[in-house]
């Protein structure tokens, strides 16, 4: 299903030099990639999305941790982790 788009000079640049770099061998590659990263960064931000929606209603039920609990939590784990004469001791 071949198809023509209008591009602006500055994507048509851009879409040749990426041809010419040889990791593409068409200009349709190009737009294909292109695509599918888009497809892909959309499906990602979907999923972001709905985790922070979980976690906006999580707080609002009141399902939540003291931020001063999880600190020291994380600093007792990390604590744990740092052998003796590294940094931050």
């Amino acid at each position: 299903m071949a198809k023509t788009v209008a591009v602006t000079d500055a994507v048509e640049e851009t879409i040749e030099r990426l041809v010419k770099t040889g990791h593409y061998s068409s200009n349709s590659d190009v737009v294909r990639e292109g695509v599918r990263l888009l497809d892909e960064r959309d499906k990602s931000l979907a999923l972001l999305d709905e985790a922070i929606a979980v976690g906006i209603a999580d707080a609002e039920a009141g399902r939540v941790i003291p931020a001063d609990e999880v600190f020291a939590e994380l600093r007792a784990r990390y604590s744990a982790m740092i052998k003796p004469g590294q940094a931050g001791e």
